[in-house]
């Protein structure tokens, strides 16, 4: 009934019998994130090329002939599911604070060089007001950051300067400013391509990515919630103006082409949230603040390929929230 999702009042709980898709999925991601986290503390510690395509999936064979390696592989996977789940528990929070049903967060296993394509709630009744919806889309980028911060500042700790080491790989991947900031500090005058980033900081700087990719004011985003409820209809104009500010991005990333042509059929719209109440100086400050760590944490060219060592693959997905 509609008077059972009031706010303030709490939101239906699921049955732990509903639970088994949710554990299921997580178990997988689990197990397919702590996989390669083995492969990249091998590669680490040996100093080897980061990502070499073409021997580090075959872990997912070599799991069942030497199941002990999985045990290297926890850093990395507890580090990042931690951020990825503490984000959608941000989220899962506030829905249950305001009396929103929401899922419990579905993970995505993934057999790519990270392991996971992330996580997402679903909302499973109306948002009532612009500032649930707000609230809402802030707790679960703001959560994960907060988490994200001090994994960064140990894998930064943890890492070490091997010169070449970044160009030595079948890929590299792109440095947001907050790392870029973080190995400044640690490493003074060391160029960031010859900084040999421990497992631990991998996993930060996926949550880095995850973060800015869901904080794009772009339809159902955390971001695209935030700028609904800030600006309400105009949200359809900003989605359009950001999704054509990924066609230049393009030229460096080209997998933001196939994105902006996505979000442009799909995620322009958002769902009508009738509400005219203004949100106030309060979340105003907060919206600044999104926008703040979504400077912080986007990457314009995540992944780049070394096409000198001869190598073509399938650039990664954008993690949903």
């Amino acid at each position: 009934m509609q008077e059972a999702f009031r706010p303030g009042l709490p939101a239906p709980r699921p049955h732990l019998a509903n639970l088994w898709l949710n554990l299921v999925l997580l178990l997988v991601t689990l197990l397919t994130t702590t996989a390669l986290g083995s492969r990249l503390d091998y590669n680490f510690r040996h100093s080897l090329p980061p990502f070499d395509l073409g021997s580090d999936f075959l872990v997912f064979v070599e799991m069942f002939h030497n199941p002990s390696i999985l045990l290297d592989g926890l850093p990395y996977s507890l580090t990042l599911l931690g951020i990825l789940l503490v984000h959608e528990m941000g989220h899962y929070l506030a829905c249950l604070f305001y009396g929103i049903d929401a899922s419990a967060p579905y993970f995505l296993p993934a057999p790519t060089f990270i392991g996971t394509f992330g996580a997402f709630i679903r909302f499973r009744s109306p948002v009532k007001s612009r500032r649930e919806l707000f609230d809402v889309g802030f707790a679960g980028p703001a959560a994960g950051f907060a988490v994200l911060l001090p994994a960064l500042a140990v894998g930064i700790s943890l890492s070490k300067a091997v010169p070449g080491i970044g160009a030595s790989g079948d890929l590299y991947l792109g440095t947001p400013l907050l790392l870029r900031l973080a190995e400044a500090y640690a490493f003074p005058g060391v160029p960031t391509q010859d900084i040999y980033l421990h497992p631990i900081a991998r996993a930060a700087w996926v949550g880095l990515l995850a973060t800015a990719l869901n904080l794009l004011p772009i339809g159902q985003l955390d971001g695209g919630h935030l700028v609904y409820a800030m600006f309400g209809e105009k949200h359809r104009w900003i989605s359009t103006a950001c999704i054509a500010s990924l066609v230049p991005l393009g030229f460096l990333y080209w997998p933001w082409w196939i994105w902006a042509a996505v979000f442009y059929i799909l995620g322009r719209r958002h769902f009508v949230v009738v509400d005219s109440q203004k949100l106030g100086r309060v979340r105003a400050r907060l919206m600044l603040v999104a926008a703040l760590i979504f400077l912080l944490c986007f990457i314009p060219a995540p992944v780049l390929y070394n096409v000198e060592r001869g190598y073509a693959a399938l650039a990664p997905a954008p993690l949903p929230h």
